[in-house]
């Protein structure tokens, strides 16, 4: 009993409970309530915040640069409108669109995870420099310069929902389940010794623990991710082209996650907010200093709030703790004081 007094009010049992209970509700109501604009773009965040989660796997919770991210959220959209285009049925597309994503990181991180530092960044820079020019050529399946758009995700008619309505729901069932599954993945036995692996490959290798199939297999779940965003990159937006490969949007995701925070669940989301607005607020400001604009904005984060946005709450309680106007000497002395007595 006494345990349950003294943790802190955010970390108790019924708070948490609380607190899910009216996310759920939330999440029911407010797409029946917000206009189609404020249900497009919440989609948009979750769509990006479910591929901030993927690089989150393998950069935040591995330890291991990768820059081509991007590719399997394209790839995964691809594959999703070749299907709807193709008439497939949806839930076998759906299933291919994480799968083919997945295979793809698997047999890269096969020959990648051996290699360390920038040689597996230079493996990753790869991916979407090779991912545009074979979208371009690829006529028949990708629709070459022109792309591939698709409205399968519309409303069906039984819902009785708009279209927005629909394709948010979409975005927020199954964008819940890939969080839940990913926090087992990463708070479970499989994250620790990945923590593990991130924080020394030689003490994990005597401990039995396989750096390279450790890194594998982190780079596999983050391709799989990524496949789950490209499907809805597709249920929201209806269309996919080279430039969805583009390796500027690669930077983005990592700066996205950076910003947010690493090796966090909250820091994926913010992550998701961060790659929709800033990128608008930038152009509003000024389209042509857009990526300077969104350099400086990355430089304050991180010089505020070296763990991303997710610290902020922890770096608020840290200054109301310190005691205001009181010089280091004065601290030093108070400290040798209570340690005489």
């Amino acid at each position: 009993m006494s345990n349950n007094v003294n943790q802190p009010f955010l970390r108790k049992p019924v708070v948490r409970w609380i607190a899910l209970v009216v996310l759920v509700a939330l999440a029911v109501v407010l797409p029946l309530v917000l206009p189609e604009i404020a249900n497009d773009t919440i989609a948009r965040v979750g769509v990006f915040a479910i591929a901030v989660l993927g690089l989150n796997v393998v950069m935040g919770y591995g330890g291991q640069v990768s820059l081509g991210q991007i590719f399997f959220l394209g790839l995964g959209a691809y594959v999703t409108a070749y299907g709807a285009t193709h008439d497939w049925n949806i839930v076998l597309t759906f299933v291919l669109a994480i799968l083919i994503p997945a295979i793809v990181g698997l047999v890269v991180a096969l020959a990648a995870a051996r290699l360390g530092g920038l040689a597996i960044a230079m493996v990753t820079i790869a991916l979407p420099i090779i991912g545009v020019p074979l979208a371009k050529r690829l006529n028949e399946w990708t629709g070459g310069s022109q792309g591939l758009s698709s409205r399968f995700s519309d409303a069906p008619e039984w819902t009785g929902l708009y279209h927005d309505q629909w394709k948010l729901y979409l975005v927020i069932v199954i964008g819940a389940v890939t969080f839940l599954l990913v926090r087992n993945f990463v708070r479970g036995k499989f994250g620790r010794a990945l923590a593990i692996v991130k924080e020394n490959e030689a003490v994990a290798t005597s401990m039995g623990i396989s750096p390279y199939w450790y890194k594998v297999m982190a780079f596999t779940i983050a391709s799989l991710v990524g496949g789950v965003s490209g499907f809805l990159y597709m249920t929201v937006i209806q269309y996919t082209s080279p430039e969805t490969l583009a390796f500027h949007h690669s930077i983005t995701l990592v700066a996205s996650m950076v910003i947010g925070g690493a090796a966090t669940m909250a820091g994926s989301i913010l992550g998701g907010v961060y790659y929709v607005f800033v990128p608008m607020l930038t152009n509003a400001i000024d389209p042509n200093l857009t990526a300077a604009l969104q350099g400086a904005i990355l430089l304050l984060v991180l010089f505020i709030l070296p763990g991303g946005l997710v610290s902020l709450p922890r770096r608020i309680a840290a200054l109301r703790r310190t005691p205001p106007h009181e010089p280091a000497s004065a601290t030093k002395q108070n400290a040798e004081r209570k340690g005489d007595r």
